[in-house]
Formats: structure tokens, C-alpha cells, sequence
């Protein structure tokens, strides 16, 4: 890869998290930007991700105001309650056009698109996107049972890359993370969020930027 490209990162937080679910490791995103750094002149970092509004405290925030604080575009909305045919009450929260129409629009502006997500749905927009000279690179796995990328996705991509081959170099090692020593704050970011109202005392999760959001498109309540 030539260092002179201009690169943009479009991460699907919710299919990005199932994935490193499935394969047993957190992503550190500090690490993932540097990189990506490497590769070429990065032009943007993108993170979505959908929030229910009404949880006093959600587990994914930390991480959002790390990201925000930490050379990421954070974009976010609201989830939709729903009831399905079996008269559960779920919610449902899909980024993908926010994602295709970012992605659009900062066509004309990158030669590189790195897109972290499976999701077969974005096969139409990785064709759209090389159709105006933009290479895209999809980043997911093929080493779980089923495969986490959909094949269509696969084939479109200019290039493939295994999460589980990238691990090594943006994964989080668990043994790595430091232990909270009461009244200690040298294990928080950079600029630390605020704290939200009911929010749990937990210093390793502010420090940990490979948190689970424990979020998914789709999950019952």
C-alpha cells in the first residue's frame, strides 16, 4: 500500500462487536487508529452506533466519549421499540444508511475505504463506492462457524482482511489492563467522561477501550 493514500475508516460498532465476540478478544481502538496511521494518511475515523435514550446508564458510553475524545467521528441514534409476532418487546437499531451516506459523501475526498462490518447489506455501497475510484477494504472473519462476512460482501471487496490475523496488532490483551488501586486515576483516558446519573463506580471500564458495548442491531428487553 502506497503511505501517500488518503484512508477513512467506517466501523459498524454493533457488527464489529459480535464479531470480536465470536472470536474471544476486545478491540483496543487507540492501537487500531495507529495502524491505520500506518497505512496512509487517515482521514477519518468513523464509530456507529444506535443508544436506547431512556437506560439511565448504558454500558456502551464510556466508550463512546473515549472515541469522541480520541481522534474518532462518533455517529449515533436512537433505537426503536418494537414488538415482534411473538409479542416480545425488542428494540432495533441500524446504522447503515447513516454509515452509506458518510461514505458518499467523502468519496471524492479518499482513495481508500476501510469498512469493518459483515453485513452483506453494504455490498451495494462498496460497488458504488469503486465506481468512483475509491478501494475498499473489508475487515471481518472467516474463521468462525458460520463466517461472520457475507460472501457477496467478500467477493465485491478489493480487499479482505481477517480480524483474526489483525488481532495480534489492534486486539486488547486482558493481561494488559491495569488494576484500579483505590484512589488512583492513571487508568482513565485521556479526558475522562462525565458522569452520567446511576452510572457504576468502574475505573476499568473507562480504561479499557476495547469495551463490549453489549449492544446489538436487534436484542429483546
Amino acid at each position: 500500500m502506497s503511505t501517500q493514500q488518503r484512508i477513512a475508516l467506517f466501523i459498524d460498532g454493533a457488527n464489529l462487536y459480535a464479531t470480536t465476540k465470536t472470536l474471544g478478544f476486545d478491540i483496543d481502538y487507540k492501537r487500531l487508529l495507529k495502524e491505520f496511521q500506518g497505512r496512509g494518511t487517515l482521514v477519518r475515523a468513523f464509530y456507529y452506533t444506535a443508544l436506547v435514550e431512556d437506560q439511565e446508564y448504558s454500558s456502551i458510553r464510556p466508550l463512546i466519549d473515549w472515541l469522541d475524545y480520541n481522534g474518532y467521528r462518533v455517529v449515533t441514534k436512537p433505537t426503536k421499540e418494537f414488538v415482534d409476532s411473538a409479542g416480545r418487546r425488542k428494540v432495533k437499531g441500524n446504522m447503515d444508511i447513516e454509515l452509506a451516506i458518510d461514505a458518499l459523501e467523502l468519496a471524492p475526498y479518499i482513495d481508500h475505504m476501510v469498512l469493518f462490518s459483515g453485513d452483506g447489506d453494504f455490498r451495494s455501497l462498496v460497488e458504488a463506492l469503486q465506481r468512483r475510484g475509491v478501494r475498499v477494504s473489508v475487515v471481518s472473519t472467516i474463521t468462525t462457524q458460520p463466517p461472520m462476512v457475507a460472501d457477496e460482501l467478500r467477493r465485491q471487496a478489493d480487499e479482505f482482511l481477517d480480524l483474526s490475523q489483525l488481532s495480534s496488532r489492534i486486539g486488547r490483551d486482558p493481561s494488559d489492563r491495569p488494576q484500579r488501586v483505590p484512589g488512583e486515576g492513571n487508568d482513565r483516558p485521556d479526558r475522562p467522561p462525565r458522569p452520567q446519573p446511576g452510572q457504576p463506580k468502574n475505573g476499568a471500564l473507562e480504561s479499557r477501550y476495547g469495551i463490549r458495548q453489549g449492544q446489538d442491531d436487534e436484542f429483546e428487553l
